[in-house]
């Protein structure tokens, strides 16, 4: 196969800053949450933070399935991704850094304002996000491109495009020529507050086409009503071929025929939490197209989320080399 992973998601530039709480707290938005704000908001807030609110200020190329894209590319794997940029300086930035990454991104750009997520960090590694979508929003069925995911082991979609009819439309299509084309499909519910807009679309998914379904715990419990996480896990596993369901610092479960295999966490200090499950599914991703056992690519994706988490943003500041790849399959 050509590609590893044919990603579809949200094409943002992630704009991460270290804030305090109280600059944080007078911006009156959920703490540790994610909300979608309109372009003037996100100007302002901008605006807010060159202007000295930020202890630090840096950017990169961002979105969910992005982030998990980059971090294959960084274990060693393939990748294409489409999602929707404009033809403005945040959209050429976000397209060279994919493709400096070795991502190929063929969708064209258009008129318009790029996506951006503004990620606040505070000093107890808590994110805040700020996202207007901009152009990222129109990503279309025709964008989808069927002649790249009859190449690719899997498909992988972001659930945060199930927020506009568009994106959700291109997510469907994405999963709808992989089962034709026998190329697996890979799904990440992606927030709590999703799974409760589209809990029956997100069911139908996991029931029929989606082969693995990643999840954090707080999901999990949101999908099934149930509280613990063994039985959370079980229950999805009843209908999703394979379940990746992280715990945070306690590690993750996967479901792999039948079988629970429990991952341990990596203890770390936690900087900044963004990225940590799109870097842990990149994780599980790479090592299940790479040859790896699911014990293994859990094992190399609990590693690399503990990384992520105590650095600064969604990239691996330090990516694992081929020997630190070895070593953990050892």
């Amino acid at each position: 196969m050509k590609y590893d992973v044919y990603g579809v998601g949200n094409s943002l530039v992630d704009i991460q800053a270290h804030v305090s709480d109280d600059f944080l707290a007078s911006l009156k938005y959920p703490k540790g949450g994610m909300t979608l704000v309109d372009e003037p908001t996100q100007i302002q807030v901008l605006e807010s933070l060159n202007n000295g609110k930020a202890a630090k200020i840096t950017r990169c190329a961002g979105g969910s399935a992005a982030n998990t894209m980059m971090g294959l590319v960084d274990f060693g794997g393939k990748g294409a991704y489409a999602g929707k940029t404009a033809d403005d300086e945040i959209g050429q930035f976000f397209l060279a850094d994919m493709r400096d990454q070795g991502i190929r991104i063929e969708v064209p750009a258009i008129q318009g304002q790029s996506g951006t997520c503004v990620i606040l960090i505070t000093d107890d590694a808590q994110r805040t996000m700020l996202t207007h979508l901009g152009v990222s929003s129109q990503l279309g069925p025709d964008d989808i491109d069927e002649a790249e995911i009859a190449q690719s082991q899997y498909v992988y979609v972001e659930g945060y495009l199930f927020t506009g009819d568009s994106t959700k439309q291109a997510a469907l299509k994405a999963i709808d020529l992989a089962k034709k084309n026998g190329v697996k499909v890979a799904f990440t519910v992606s927030d709590p507050f999703l799974i409760d807009l589209f809990r029956d679309e997100f069911w139908k998914l996991i029931e029929g086409p989606v082969d693995l379904l990643f999840c954090n715990l707080d999901e999990a419990r949101s999908l099934t009503g149930k509280q613990d996480p063994i039985e959370c896990a079980h229950i999805i596993h009843e209908y999703a071929e394979n379940v990746a369901m992280t715990l945070g610092a306690d590690g993750s479960i996967l479901m792999h025929e039948q079988k629970v295999i429990p991952i341990e966490g990596v203890p770390t200090k936690a900087v900044d939490t963004t990225g940590a499950g799109d870097m842990y599914a990149a994780g599980v991703l790479y090592g299940i197209t790479n040859g790896l056992s699911w014990h293994q690519a859990g094992h190399l994706a609990s590693h690399a989320a503990s990384r992520v988490v105590s650095q600064l943003g969604a990239r691996l500041e330090r990516p694992f080399t081929k020997e630190e790849i070895a070593e953990l399959m050892a």
